[in-house]
């Protein structure tokens, strides 16, 4: 029988400090085991040091117990992109920028894209809100 994981309250933050071997990087390597000595022999890469969507989920879940949900909302959000290609992600940020997108179907589009093919829901949700906000206030304009 598994028992249900430890909710993550405001107690546990930083996580680096209450809880280190919950914070792994990509190959599941533990904070706790990275060291110099770590590196220098070959056993830790630059995948141990990068971000997990889980360690921004438990970003999220404390967040949110601090009563910041806007916080913990972004924070599931770059879960959502940890996978997602850089230039994807600067393309899409480029689209979002007013007068970018010349209309709502290019950011639609997007959005189908994150949501299909790399899972990103909140992202795409995101994206279709600013769609249809856009076409409200008439973004799609060149400006620039």
């Amino acid at each position: 029988m598994n028992a249900e994981p430890h909710k993550l309250t405001t107690a546990d933050y930083p996580l680096a400090d209450t809880q280190p071997g919950r914070i792994t990087g990509k190959r599941g390597v533990k904070l706790e085991d990275i060291s110099l000595e770590a590196l220098m022999a070959g056993k830790v890469v630059m995948a141990d040091l990068q971000i997990t969507p889980k360690s921004l989920q438990n970003q999220a879940e404390i967040a949110a117990d601090a009563n910041r949900p806007t916080l913990a909302l972004n924070f599931g959000r770059a879960a959502e992109l940890v996978g997602v290609p850089q230039e994807l992600i600067m393309s899409t940020y480029e689209l979002l920028r007013p007068g970018r997108a010349k209309a709502k179907q290019e950011l639609v589009e997007r959005a189908l894209l994150l949501r299909d093919e790399f899972g990103a829901n909140a992202i795409a949700d995101f994206i279709l809100e600013a769609a249809d906000i856009y076409e409200k206030r008439g973004l799609f304009t060149y400006r620039f």
